[in-house]
């Protein structure tokens, strides 16, 4: 094994734990069980299910079918992280007041206490076999019965001069991850729904000015939040959108337009925190035919099965009419059920 190949595992590792928290004793861990992986030339594994996606509809897909008896390893990877993982704070979720991270860890040793694999992998194909399917990772190839895609979604650009430039220099779309970086300093979000909302509430609470920026004249919210946006006197500048993000070797300033006045306008800053929505991770499905909307998110019957027989899709990644914890968790738990059903009756064929 290079090196290089060496550097690489080691690197994804390090970029997840900066996403989340600071947990090098878990990144070494996980590290050194990949190397291992790699010396020994790639394990190719047999399981019932696959679930790519670690966020809590894989999780709790992962839950259910380890219940279910069935054979289970879950993926997890780097690039889109579970959106869960980066949320600071929640206060929806039945029975739970808390950081998203620690929810999800949760979930993680629930699902490996009953007895699911758990995989720090990026999948890079997964394609249809005789005997089932053919996922194909970058440390080897594994064979599955079924497969529950939970990959969940990236965060969406703005597409605006400057945004690609500086990201890592003042442009982050991650509040709970580079916040810390703005203490003291003059920040703006961008958006008007729940995580932009949040990251500003958030940022606000760790010592930053911030203000929030939304192209319409009301917020989309829900209004439990606008509450305690405005309790804490974070100002909003209203129908306006970027045009462009300046500065020299970071950001300096943001160019905004107020749509309604039709007037272009500065606003000096040090970071811009952007937070408007997400586009669905799906591309890995691609191969298999699986169909999807116009927009990418996949298409999925009541039973989350998609048009590929053996093939289930849960949360975020669906073209469900809700984007929440509860929800991803109950699309998980009937696509568990789906894919155990499946296997059965092929089973008995």
């Amino acid at each position: 094994m290079t090196s290089k190949k060496v550097g690489k595992v080691l690197i994804q590792h390090f970029l997840l734990a900066f996403k989340a928290y600071n947990l090098e004793v878990i990144i070494m861990e996980v590290a050194a069980e990949e190397i291992v992986d790699e010396l020994s030339g790639g394990r190719e594994e047999s399981f019932d299910v696959i679930i790519i996606g670690a966020g809590p509809a894989g999780l709790t897909s992962a839950i259910y079918c380890a219940r279910y008896g069935l054979s289970t390893a879950f993926f997890e990877t780097v690039d889109p992280a579970s959106q869960l993982s980066l949320t600071p704070i929640i206060e929806n979720f039945p029975g739970y007041e808390g950081d998203g991270f620690s929810l999800l860890d949760r979930m993680k040793n629930q699902a490996i206490k009953f007895g699911a694999v758990h995989k720090f992998e990026n999948v890079e194909r997964i394609r249809r076999i005789e005997e089932g399917f053919e996922v194909i990772s970058e440390n080897g190839k594994y064979l599955a019965k079924a497969i529950i895609i939970a990959t969940g979604g990236k965060h969406r650009e703005l597409g605006v001069p400057g945004e690609k430039e500086f990201v890592g220099r003042g442009v982050s779309y991650c509040a709970t991850c580079d916040g810390h970086f703005f203490k003291g300093k003059k920040v703006i979000v961008i958006g008007g729904g729940n995580t932009a909302v949040t990251d500003a509430i958030y940022l606000k609470e760790i010592g930053c000015d911030v203000t929030l920026v939304h192209r319409r004249d009301e917020l989309r919210a829900e209004k439990a939040l606008q509450e305690e946006l405005f309790k804490r006197k974070i100002p909003v500048i209203w129908n306006s959108i970027v045009l462009r993000i300046e500065g020299d070797e970071k950001v300096e300033r943001v160019v905004l337009l107020n749509r309604v006045e039709n007037r272009e306008f500065e606003v000096e800053v040090d970071g811009i925190f952007i937070a408007v929505g997400i586009k669905p991770a799906t591309e890995i499905v691609d191969e298999l035919g699986v169909e999807k909307d116009p927009v990418g998110y996949i298409k999925v019957d009541k039973r989350q099965q998609t048009n590929i027989e053996g093939v289930f899709a849960a949360g975020d990644c669906c073209d469900n009419p809700l984007k929440q914890v509860v929800t991803a968790c109950g699309d998980g738990a009937v696509a568990a059920n789906s894919a155990f059903e499946y296997i059965k009756m092929m089973g008995a064929k």
